[in-house]
């Protein structure tokens, strides 16, 4: 025994060195056994105590022993073929991304992942990650409307001034029509929704019939008026004016924010303006309903109710719509607009200002 210690020593430096690494909380532990390995053989312990001590085996021993006699600590580093060299490097980046924007040569009209890795001949993974640090999701598709309103700016600019600083004594609503809402009814029972499953309605359904619902935000409090109607007509429209008009009596000017529908800008509705003329219509630009602020109320009524309601007639449709109005002016509020990029503002072409 005395003789293999001879044989294998360390010197000062290199036992101060390997003790350290045994007591350190950050190096990885491959490091901390390797060095528990070396200063068990140089204090004399057998192979035997080593495997026991370790949990190790004795080719594992001889390698790094081996390994430390011919380097040094130097020799304890692992030994490893290492990983490949990352094929995404900055031109390979910047040919995913211009590739990305290109339509592919077999006619479809997108790139998939695994598509545009067999185009490029690098891995999907690489692919995936590239286009995620560079933000672009070829898989998704926006759609717009661009107004070709002459007047866009102007008109913009008076609707979004009444939500911002509205007249004192005046009364704002936001008007349109949800038109040709279907009564449908399953035919099959509804499997409600349990653990791992989703709500599943059945394929066939039954049509009752439609109606319309004409419906008023007011922009101050954020409650809806609404009213339903078998027909969307002019004649329906004027009757749900009158309702409102009747309902804001104490305002000393009522502005109504629409759309440019036929049925808003017919004689008789004309004739009405004439008979109330504290009532002003602020028509929307063409294709810019999104100005509108109930139709934000018109997308939560499809989610909540229309969407996946379940009617048996076309007065229970009406009856439920009723019912939510009354639900929704418990906890309504204000809708408040907020701009992500500040320098794309309406200037009003009157004062010079941004709204």
């Amino acid at each position: 025994m005395a003789r293999y210690r001879e044989l294998f020593s360390l010197t000062p430096a290199q036992r101060e060195e390997l003790s350290r690494w045994t007591k350190s909380r950050s190096l990885p532990a491959g490091d901390v056994f390797r060095a528990r390995l070396i200063l068990a053989l140089a204090d004399g312990m057998t192979y035997s105590a080593i495997k026991r001590s370790l949990g190790t085996t004795a080719p594992t021993i001889a390698r790094w022993k081996q390994r430390f006699e011919a380097f040094g600590i130097e020799g304890l580093e692992p030994q490893h073929k290492g990983s490949k060299p990352r094929t995404a490097t900055p031109t390979v980046q910047a040919k995913v991304c211009r590739r990305v924007q290109q339509k592919p040569k077999d006619g479809s009209t997108h790139w998939s992942v695994r598509k545009l890795a067999a185009e490029m001949g690098v891995s999907k993974s690489s692919v995936h990650r590239i286009l995620s640090q560079a933000r672009l999701q070829p898989h998704r598709l926006g759609r717009y409307m661009a107004s070709n309103d002459p007047d866009f700016e102007s008109k913009a600019a008076d609707i979004i001034g009444l939500y911002l600083e509205p007249p004192q004594h005046a009364a704002v609503f936001c008007v349109d029509e949800k038109t040709a809402i279907q009564a449908l009814d399953r035919l099959d029972p509804v499997l409600p929704l349990s653990p791992g499953r989703a709500e599943r309605h059945g394929f066939e359904y039954y049509r009752h019939g439609t109606l319309s619902l004409f419906a008023a935000l007011d922009v101050k409090t954020g409650k809806v008026q609404g009213k339903t109607a078998k027909r969307h007509t002019s004649s329906e429209f004027i009757r749900f004016l009158s309702e409102l008009v009747n309902r804001a009596r104490w305002a000393k000017e009522i502005h109504i924010v629409l759309d440019n529908l036929s049925a808003h800008k017919t004689k008789a509705v004309d004739e009405f303006l004439a008979q109330h003329p504290k009532v002003r219509f602020h028509f929307t630009p063409t294709y810019s309903s999104w100005l509108n602020q109930v139709e934000l109320w018109f997308a939560k009524i499809q989610r909540d109710l229309l969407a996946r309601g379940i009617f048996t007639s076309v007065a229970d449709l009406a009856r439920k719509i009723r019912k939510y109005i009354r639900a929704y002016g418990k906890v309504a509020s204000p809708f408040r607009w907020s701009y992500s990029d500040p320098t794309r503002r309406i200037a009003n072409p009157i004062d010079g200002t941004a709204h």
